[in-house]
């Protein structure tokens, strides 16, 4: 058998997928929940690896329900800033650099979910692992596992054997062969690192942190907890102090922990006893002045960045003064913004790159229609909120540019793409259109540019026809029409499953729900009730999704250039925003990227 990247994604989906596993936590009362840590310990063991050795990779561990994975990788940019230069071959060693004890040389970053590669979430130095090595270390694990298991399975079936017995009386101590999905890759992440010699990595939870497989980690030198919210409710509980709870318990004794200003006071008062209990400090880190006066320039967009950045660079000087490094500000000093950043961290802060998340993609073709992709994800009621109050903030700019105005006929069209499988997406939908019709001028919804006949093929299942006449009365004025045109889809790249990448098989959705269309055809429903004068649709995969906007974006060029005073120069773009589910804007990505891609490769 081929042991490539390809052979390894292959194997990789044939773990059970997170949904079961999901599933069946919930059924159980959350009582399988608690073996998380026990049978993490064992594959770690497995694989040749006790907890304490991955003291050595020095990790910073992360938790919370927004902005977790921005943070991870906000810490990881500014860590990079500090690895020392390379020598130059004519360099003797008196001529070399001087660097602290423990200057760090590999800064790992370990987060999820991916966008388009599985190989994304296990960074060295902000980029993925290699397909070589991640096929490398894949396999590793797997074999080191098999043979556990066998062995395991001999010794079971030994008379008289004292290892069976122990195993079948503690059933932690016998965990399946292999763990699912997300646990795996945790496995892998943590001894690649230590097999690697990467001696800072960044570890994102997965769900909550108390019972999340990465809380195996038994001496970070710092925790983080951003901002919480409702989310996984049948895994964490459905208050703010239930989740609060699950997210401080990857505080550990000795390591410093850091949350966000404008935590709910419930959940700040379960975050300050669980760290009263566990004898750790925390630390409230308030928006910097720099950051929020716009000295620092954030690589990431959004405003609530700011947030995560200020928690960034609390958790990152922790984290170089425990590594010796001189000058580094005190976190209490940061924390309250009474001190200067330094200058790497600056340079970590705007250079940092996070595709996907408050991310503009521009796209200007004659012939195909001018697109600007806004995308971000919003899987959570705070998050879609935030995503909603980004895109406003996007729109109102480009709407007070005195240069796109001066010609403009009717008001631009906007466009959603849309999907959350797994949680409650019309509650989410409900959510981002109120953000929206309060911070958005409306939008023309006039349907007549949609796509002709021929480009229907992109546009299947369900169409819901806006209401004759719905578009040009006096409500139009009122900002319940944020958007002219919507469209549902499922997560998956293409309906043709031959040509869907490996990467992008779905794992924690109902597959029957998603072949059905299910959740697609209640939102547009959800949203005709919403906005009766916007065009929504539903679409059988995302390619055909982004086909239908180039289309509507192409049919209102034409409409455009028939237009007196509006040349092609002129031609104001037509704003896509795509949202909810991380797993639609890893497809999105795909396609762009792809495109971009071929046509470099030409």
């Amino acid at each position: 058998m081929e042991r490539d990247y390809s052979a390894a994604i292959a194997a990789l989906n044939t773990l059970q997928s997170n949904y079961s596993m999901i599933q069946q936590i919930q059924k159980s009362g959350r009582a399988l929940n608690t073996l998380s840590i026990p049978e993490m310990i064992e594959w770690c063991r497995r694989a040749g690896f006790e907890p304490s050795d991955f003291d050595r990779i020095n990790p910073i561990h992360v938790s919370g329900t927004k902005g977790k994975g921005s943070t991870s990788a906000f810490i990881s940019s500014i860590l990079t800033q500090y690895i020392p230069p390379p020598r130059a071959a004519s360099d003797s060693p008196s001529d070399a650099p001087s660097a602290p004890p423990q200057a760090p040389t590999k800064v790992g970053l370990y987060t999820s979910p991916h966008l388009r590669f599985v190989r994304e979430r296990i960074q060295i130095n902000n980029a993925p692992l290699s397909e070589a090595d991640f096929a490398t270390h894949f396999f590793r694990v797997w074999d080191d596992l098999e043979a556990a298991a066998v062995a395991t399975a001999r010794d079971a079936a030994a008379p008289s054997s004292s290892s069976a017995s122990s195993a079948s009386s503690d059933p932690a101590a016998a965990p399946p062969a292999k763990p699912v999905y997300f646990r795996y890759l945790t496995l892998m992440a943590l001894c690649a690192y230590a097999r690697l010699g990467v001696d800072s990595a960044v570890i994102e939870a997965g769900i909550g942190g108390e019972f999340d497989c990465t809380n195996v980690l038994a001496r970070p030198t710092a925790t983080a907890v951003t901002a919480l919210g409702i989310d996984h409710v049948g895994l964490l509980g459905g208050t703010l102090p239930d989740i609060a709870w699950h997210k401080a318990g990857i505080f550990k004794a000795g390591a410093l922990a850091v949350t966000c200003d404008g935590q709910a006071p419930e959940a700040m008062e379960v975050l300050e006893r669980r760290a009263a209990d566990k004898g750790v400090r925390l630390l409230v880190a308030r928006r910097h002045p720099m950051v929020r006066d716009g000295r620092v320039k954030l690589g990431l967009r959004g405003e609530f960045q700011q947030s995560n950045a200020s928690v960034a660079v609390v958790v990152a000087a922790e984290h170089l003064r425990k590594l010796g490094h001189d000058g580094i500000p005190a976190p209490e000093e940061l924390a309250e913004g009474k001190a200067a950043l330094p200058e790497p961290f600056v340079r970590g802060l705007e250079r940092v790159k996070w595709p996907g998340r408050c991310d503009v993609r521009r796209e200007r073709e004659r012939g195909k229609g001018g697109l600007v992709w806004y995308i971000d994800g919003g899987h959570t009621l705070e998050s879609i909120e935030a995503c909603g109050r980004w895109f406003a903030g996007e729109i109102a700019q480009r709407e007070r540019d005195p240069e796109a105005a001066k010609d403009r006929r009717k008001p631009p069209r906007r466009i959603l793409l849309f999907n959350q499988q797994t949680r409650d997406a019309p509650a989410l939908a409900r959510a981002l259109h109120r953000v929206l019709c309060a911070s958005v001028p409306p939008s023309s919804t006039s349907t007549s540019t949609s796509p002709s006949a021929s480009t229907s093929t992109t546009t299947t299942a369900t169409t819901t026809t806006p209401t004759t006449g719905a578009h040009d009365d006096e409500d139009d004025n009122d900002n319940h029409h944020p958007f002219t045109h919507v469209v549902f889809t499922p997560n998956r790249t293409t309906r043709r499953a031959s040509s869907a990448p490996a990467d992008f098989v779905s794992l924690n959705a109902d597959a029957a729900a998603v072949d059905a269309l299910r959740v697609q055809r209640g939102l547009a429903d959800a949203w005709a009730a919403l906005d009766p004068g916007a065009e929504a649709r539903v679409a059988g995969a995302v390619d055909e999704a982004v086909a239908w906007a180039r289309g509507v974006a192409e049919a209102w060029e034409k409409g455009r250039e028939g237009e007196e005073g509006t040349g092609m120069g002129e031609m104001e773009d037509v704003a896509v925003l795509v949202t909810g589910s991380l797993h639609l804007v890893g497809a999105v990505l795909e396609i762009l990227e792809g495109e971009a891609e071929g046509k470099g490769s030409e």
